[in-house]
């Protein structure tokens, strides 16, 4: 968590900018009907919303009973207590007059726009993942997103040290990829959170971006970035799939239609031989990598990236990410697999 004993003890730095902003977020209830969807004051931004909705014309409609869930901002960003039922009733006078009838309270937090990283995921022994390692705002929801990919980034590397079958060494590849990921994320979420600011200035700006987004171009890049598809690890100069995540093309084999990412459910890496059977030899590492051949008619299409050339083969590494891609030739292919799988036995 962001508050992780681990990392103290460890003496990890947790560097970054206090918060600016912060906000309660409850699920209530209230003998009123507050004034359902997103608000835009001088305060700040307001929500209210029912789990059961439907969509009619593109419009959110809400149902008309039952729990009601609230996001406030607050004036003190600073605040380190729980919040209470009369901090909300509080903020909701303050920007309404009224708290709705508000006398119940479900379940209540907080969120605030602190932005922090670890200066080390490891240190020896010691190794964050998630909130750990990185805290900032939950706007676009990418939190998850990135804590988890830490999780299936490290994954693969410890099972692989501590079976012996790779050195100490890889771990440090851990920090080395992710640490600029989240690092990005806190820039880009830092960004939005300044989007969000209500004065005449920020507005100006949001337009601007609004029109910029209206592009396809910047639209995809965003997209790409936001959703955690667009990441690109730095694993040297080749085909533009070095380093991306593999997509999940539907392939045909001998043994009929095969989904790729059903390939990678065993954890294990997968050479996908495009080019003729035999062309590649992966014997030597047959024992902990999956060797299938296959044919794929589609068009390759990255995102942000868009159409990329199509590959005689691909050695994807167990978290989806593409560790070596060729071009009818085996240039780095013995060189990629001893560095991420080991040397045969």
């Amino acid at each position: 968590g962001g508050r992780s004993l681990v990392r103290k003890a460890a003496g990890i730095a947790f560097e970054g900018w206090d918060s600016t902003t912060s906000n309660i977020l409850a699920e209530v209830e209230m003998e009123e009907e507050p004034p359902l969807g997103i608000h835009r004051t001088a305060l700040g931004i307001y929500a209210f919303g029912r789990e059961e909705y439907e969509i009619h014309d593109g419009k959110i409609v809400f149902a008309k009973e039952g729990p009601v869930g609230v996001m406030v901002p607050e004036k003190n960003a600073g605040a380190r207590t729980e919040p209470t039922l009369g901090d909300l009733r509080d903020a909701l006078i303050a920007a309404f007059g009224t708290d709705y009838g508000l006398h119940r309270v479900n379940w209540i937090s907080r969120f605030t726009d602190m932005s922090r990283q670890a200066t080390a995921y490891r240190k020896g022994r010691v190794l964050l993942a998630g909130d750990a390692a990185h805290v900032h705002s939950p706007v676009g929801g990418q939190g998850l997103n990135t804590g988890v990919q830490d999780a299936v980034n490290l994954g693969w590397k410890l099972a692989q040290v501590v079976k012996g079958t790779s050195p100490e060494a890889l771990l440090d590849t851990y920090h080395a990829e992710r640490h600029p990921v989240a690092a990005r994320v806190l820039r880009t979420t830092m960004a939005q959170v300044a989007l969000q600011r209500t004065d005449d200035r920020t507005e100006a700006l949001r337009d601007i971006v609004t029109e910029l987004l209206g592009m396809e171009e910047p639209r995809k890049r965003i997209a790409a970035e936001m959703s955690g598809l667009g990441i690109h690890y730095d694993l040297g100069e080749g085909h533009p799939l070095l380093g991306r995540r593999m997509p999940d093309l539907d392939l045909t084999t001998p043994d009929g239609p095969l989904r790729l990412f059903t390939l990678l459910q065993d954890a294990r890496p997968v050479f996908l031989n495009l080019d003729a059977p035999g062309s590649f030899d992966i014997a030597p590492w047959s024992d902990r990598i999956t060797l299938v051949d296959a044919g794929y008619d589609g068009a390759w299409e990255l995102p942000a990236l868009g159409a990329v050339s199509a590959p005689t083969a691909v050695l994807i590494r167990p978290d989806g990410y593409v560790a070596w891609a060729g071009n009818g030739m085996q240039d780095g292919l013995q060189e990629a697999v001893n560095s991420w799988f080991g040397p045969p036995c």
